[in-house]
């Protein structure tokens, strides 16, 4: 009675683990992150061909051959070696799916580059030639996030709204250390990283409220840089831009320095305007006053002829 209490525990074991999984990427709601999780599907059903064949014909083998066998019908011959059907069998199946998934996952990477502007909403509907996409500007900072919408002249801490069927374009850097902004339902991980700028094309298809969060240990308050992802109908963005340009505050130099130190559980914040270059001033690690920014510290340097002190403009001079 103990032992089989014991066995139908270990099974149900499994299923009381994968009870507090949660299948988002499986079954996203932005047509980016659909498509790569038919391609996890389909790399998986892939490589599924070679793995449960082998793993069957394992016990087959195992118990065909055992050496417990009285059946003489069972042919054994402890000589041999080769079989040219076995080895076209072995190597060529494993080959097929090699260059199956080596296609499939070249083809679709290149279709799927967070840098690739947006060329569709759904299978159904492509993007129109007049359709200009959304802009925000993400920073990650310990332990929140910070989002600039530079067309629309407002900021939010811990709070992204976007209307749905809209291409985003996020531009992604952080203030100290290496960061992931992530949106499972909306598409893969993309790392923020201090000093550096990477991007994310996008579209949310069906209005709602999604997770977003840090998929990359940055400190104590990594476990807490959670916000919320809103898409929303064209109307209520316009709607949600207005209430926070009426809301007041600014977010400028000063504000932003306050801002950037460590906090835990911060919560959303909006600001009804923002400074033009606040976020170029970030990324280039300018923010304080007195500090020089480093693109221009690199236009300088290389500006600078071999040998000599002085650049070329102060030459000139």
């Amino acid at each position: 009675m103990a032992t089989s209490l014991a066995r139908r525990g270990l099974l149900t074991l499994p299923a009381l683990l994968l009870a507090g999984c949660n299948t988002v990427v499986m079954k996203p709601s932005g047509d980016i992150a659909a498509q790569q999780g038919h391609l996890i599907f389909v790399s998986t059903m892939l490589m599924l061909l070679i793995i449960v064949p082998v793993i069957v014909l394992t016990f087959w083998f195992a118990w065909r051959y055992r050496h417990s066998q009285t059946d003489t019908s069972v042919p054994y011959d402890p000589e041999w070696d080769h079989s040219t059907m076995l080895e076209l069998v072995i190597w060529g199946a494993p080959l097929l799916i090699i260059i199956a998934l080596g296609l499939l996952t070249w083809i679709t990477t290149h279709t799927l580059d967070p840098y690739r502007p947006l060329e569709r909403i759904d299978a159904q509907h492509p993007v129109a030639a007049d359709v200009k996409p959304l802009t925000v500007e993400v920073v990650a900072l310990d332990w929140k996030w910070l989002f600039i919408y530079p067309d629309q002249g407002v900021a939010t801490v811990n709070e992204l709204v976007a209307p749905a069927n809209t291409p985003i374009r996020f531009k992604i850097t952080a203030s100290t250390v290496m960061n992931s902004f992530y949106i499972p339902a909306l598409a893969g991980q993309i790392y923020a990283m201090p000093g550096m700028e990477t991007q994310l094309n996008a579209v949310i298809n069906k209005e709602g409220d999604y997770e977003g969060f840090s998929a990359n240990y940055s400190g104590a308050g990594f476990s807490d840089m959670h916000f919320t992802f809103h898409g929303v109908s064209n109307e209520g963005f316009d709607k949600w831009v207005q209430e926070t340009r009426a809301g007041g505050g600014a977010l400028d130099r000063p504000v932003y320095l306050d801002l950037e130190q460590p906090s835990i559980n911060s919560p959303v914040r909006r600001f009804a305007t923002v400074d033009r270059d606040l976020y170029h001033a970030i990324l280039n690690r300018c923010v304080a006053a007195g500090s020089a920014c480093m693109d221009q510290t690199m236009m300088t340097d290389v500006n600078v002829k071999p040998g000599r002190g002085t650049s070329s403009t102060e030459q000139a001079q």
